[in-house]
């Protein structure tokens, strides 16, 4: 690789860091390699604890990240006999999905070290609950929120290009209800034993996707519409996803694709085996694209069987608790597999470890932008 970096401190950085994303999602020219390290609250935390009082802002701006921030969604879901209750106490979350014909229950724990809630209970246990689900499904629909709408445009204002600004609409029917509805054993469980009635309840779920889709895609600013799928094949078979995600994510980005959106699929797991099909998507960019060893996709793998997608990622979490000069020289290996630099978006693959030194990340992050495209 010698050779192929220049002093970046000579160079005009003539882009900011909106258009340095929207430009790498469309493999189009930048001055140089968009750098996010996904920092949370985890890492806010640590480093609270130990002595540093910077919040997440001030350690993006130290770093000097392309900063990519959320957005409130401009949906808002409308109901008739049925209702959604969420109540917490004791780190302990509930929600109840109450209908005419019965109400269901699923928790989430709260972790203090990580600072994130975690299911502990899933709603659906078995045919009844997924016919009760069904219902409660049937009965939801989504519009417009202006109120939201307004929100979403004076924040993109107030940003002046400094972010990019992602909003979600939710995660497709297979993997939502493998994640979070009857968990992944019990969820293969009840779709092998009652295809029929799992089906009806993803046509449901998939019908309100769609309209939350079309009204996203017409209506909120954000600059990438994400869906988070945490997909992996260590959850699903290929031969899944192909009979229920991508026909369904073929739906919302033909919604996007009229409104010249950029759909991105947050999917932080095993892919190598979905590559060919992925390729066929609508989605503009992958997002969470994990290198091995705790993901099973390189750069190189995602560039050559999708050349058209926006790669995001291409480092894992762990290696961020190595040394500067490991991750650069990973890095290095990495760039020199590819035929070209357009379209790829450096980042901490999953997010960064709380214990991650953000001096080092720094010094990889102006690394990073060092390197000649």
């Amino acid at each position: 690789m010698e050779g192929i970096y220049d002093d970046f401190s000579e160079r005009q950085n003539f882009m900011n860091a909106r258009e340095r994303w929207l430009a790498a999602l469309r493999l189009e020219a930048l001055d140089h390699l968009p750098f996010w390290p996904k920092l949370d609250g985890a890492i806010e935390r640590y480093n609270q604890k130990n002595g540093n009082g910077m919040n997440i802002a001030q350690m993006h701006g130290y770093i000097g990240s392309d900063r990519h921030e959320g957005m409130d969604s401009c949906c808002r879901d409308k109901r008739r006999d049925t209702s959604l209750k969420v109540s917490e106490k004791g780190g302990q979350r509930v929600t109840e999905y109450i209908t005419p014909a019965g109400t269901l229950f699923s928790a989430d724990e709260y972790d203090e070290e990580s600072v994130s809630w975690h299911p502990v209970k899933a709603p659906v246990a078995n045919l009844e609950d997924v016919k009760i689900m069904t219902r409660w499904y049937k009965d939801c629909d989504a519009e417009l929120d202006p109120e939201a709408k307004k929100g979403c445009v004076e924040m993109l204002k107030r940003a002046d290009g400094g972010a990019v600004f992602a909003t979600g609409i939710g995660e497709s029917p297979l993997m939502f209800f493998v994640e979070w509805m009857a968990g992944v054993e019990n969820a293969h469980y009840l779709l092998a034993d009652h295809p029929e009635e799992v089906e009806e309840l993803f046509f449901e779920i998939h019908r309100v996707l769609c309209k939350r889709a079309e009204i996203t895609a017409e209506h909120c600013p954000a600059d990438m519409i994400y869906l988070t799928e945490n997909t992996s094949t260590r959850l699903i078979s290929p031969a899944q996803y192909e009979k229920y995600c991508f026909k369904h994510l073929w739906d919302y980005g033909a919604a996007f694709e009229r409104y010249d959106r950029n759909l991105v699929l947050h999917m932080c797991g095993h892919l190598k085996d979905l590559l060919p099909v992925l390729a066929k998507t609508k989605a503009r960019a992958f997002e969470a694209f994990t290198a091995p060893p705790l993901g099973d996709c390189a750069l190189s793998d995602g560039r050559a069987a999708c050349p058209g997608k926006c790669l995001i990622g291409g480092t894992y979490a762990m290696l961020w608790l190595e040394d500067e000069r490991t991750i650069i020289q990973f890095l290095e290996e990495e760039f020199a597999k590819l035929p070209h630099l357009r379209g790829i978006v450096v980042t901490s693959g999953g997010v960064m470890p709380p214990a991650a030194d953000l001096q080092k990340i720094k010094k990889v992050a102006d690394w990073v932008k060092n390197v000649k495209l």
